[in-house]
């Protein structure tokens, strides 16, 4: 018996590796033809720059572990995330910063002064803000607002900002300094080879086979467990409907020479298409002199369609309430955990994303030994993020070997899984 993961992103191959690592053998599967999933990067034929073929991807992290795992893999070079946006004819620097109100307001506000005026702007008749932009109003007041949330929101999610929940914005977006740095976490870098390479690091380890350009679907294996990274509504069929996502379009534009000097710049108004330009030589620094060439990216976000590579969750009213049926529904499945961004409907930046994925592989490993299966969910996609789940020290019985009545019907290549195959697996 052996172990399968369903994705070759961070998620499959943190999980994969911890499980090769305890004895286990582990399938790991993908049906596109390269590693990564939407981190994967290459370089460019033409011009030798690291491209990120799903949009740009920085590194930033405050958890040592995680930072001390890629680094295992990986040479990881300094790289600060230094975002500019045109609004209204304008550059400017993201987040907002003290550079950046001032330069707005043609002033030359200390923190102090800055602090005040903002609070002056904002909109104090709103006690309880109930949606996005009510709370960016109470926040930052009507001129910062229109100038750099409003038009980006609505091309972003393609909704009026009153649409969106006031949660979404949960803190102040900007800073009473002149610190431009897009991250405020301690460890901040960018793969020298990319994070395809990574990942490959990752997955190099006796135990583990890897499969790209192969469905889940068509895998007719006896497997001991699956761990899928997958759509959690595609895992069913869709047979409560589909989840909604964003998804991204990308126009390629290649020049000479530099084409932004920089490496994402926003365009916040509202009649520009897009919602920035990325230029993937700048995510490398350290070579970037060396390419008389340069490659960009428009990226123009739109509802994703049951063709579209899907990148970020609605969860709306609409879609939260179809979440907690999928969610109802795999709890009742047996023999499959579903992890990830795409397995538990959240967005997820990538150390979050491998951090959970280390979890999971450790309460994997501790159940095994007391002969009980992995849960469906190592986190509650519906609850706080980081809430466990199933309690750690928690072995509930083994539920039967056949399936129940309520039970989805089993997918192609998900063993049912009882106790004694799972004792075994843990024993090897």
């Amino acid at each position: 018996m052996r172990f399968c993961c369903v994705g070759a992103g961070f998620s499959g191959a943190v999980i994969a590796r911890r499980l090769a690592e305890a004895g286990h053998q582990v399938l790991v599967i993908d049906e596109r033809p390269h590693l990564g999933g939407n981190c994967h990067t290459e370089r460019d034929a033409a011009t030798g720059i690291m491209l990120h073929r799903y949009g740009p991807h920085i590194f930033h992290t405050a958890d040592r572990e995680v930072w001390d795992f890629v680094n295992r893999f990986a040479r990881m070079m300094p790289y600060v995330n230094r975002v500019k946006a045109i609004s209204g004819g304008r550059v400017y620097s993201l987040p907002v910063n003290l550079h950046t109100i001032n330069q707005f307001f043609g002033a030359t506000m200390n923190p102090r002064e800055a602090q005040d005026f903002i609070a002056g702007q904002a909109r104090r008749d709103i006690a309880e803000p109930a949606n996005f932009e009510e709370q960016a109003l109470s926040m930052v007041g009507d001129a910062l607002y229109r100038a750099f949330f409003r038009g980006y929101t609505r091309k972003q999610w393609g909704l009026d900002p009153t649409e969106l929940p006031a949660s979404i914005l949960k803190r102040l977006p900007l800073r009473f300094n002149y610190d431009d740095n897009y991250f405020n976490h301690p460890f901040q870098g960018m793969p020298e080879e990319g994070y395809t390479a990574i990942v490959a690091g990752i997955l190099n380890a006796p135990g583990i086979e890897l499969r790209l350009g192969c469905r889940f679907e068509e895998i007719g294996e006896d497997l001991a467990h699956v761990f899928y990274t997958g759509p959690l509504d595609r895992y069913f069929a869709y047979r409560l409907g589909r989840l909604g996502y964003r998804t991204l379009d990308f126009e390629e534009i290649r020049a000479e020479g530099d084409y932004l000097g920089t490496a994402v710049m926003n365009y916040c108004d509202e009649d520009v298409p897009f919602t920035r330009i990325s230029e993937h030589k700048h995510f490398a620094p350290w070579e970037a002199g060396r390419f008389e060439g340069t490659v960009c990216f428009r990226e123009y976000s739109r509802l994703a369609g049951a063709g579209d590579i899907p990148y970020y969750p609605i969860r709306l009213v609409g879609e939260k309430k179809m979440l907690a049926d999928y969610v109802a529904l795999a709890r009742q499945a047996r023999g499959v955990s579903f992890v990830g961004r795409l397995g538990t409907y959240r967005y997820l930046d990538m150390d979050v994303t491998i951090r959970e994925a280390m979890d999971a592989a450790t309460m994997t490993l501790a159940r095994l030994r007391e002969g009980a299966p992995p849960p469906p969910f190592f986190l509650d996609p519906l609850g706080q993020e980081g809430k466990p789940a199933v309690p750690a020290q928690s072995s509930p019985a083994l539920a039967p070997a056949g399936p129940r009545r309520d039970a989805p019907a089993p997918v192609p290549g998900v063993s049912r899984g009882a106790g004694q195959r799972l004792k075994e697996a843990a024993n090897r």
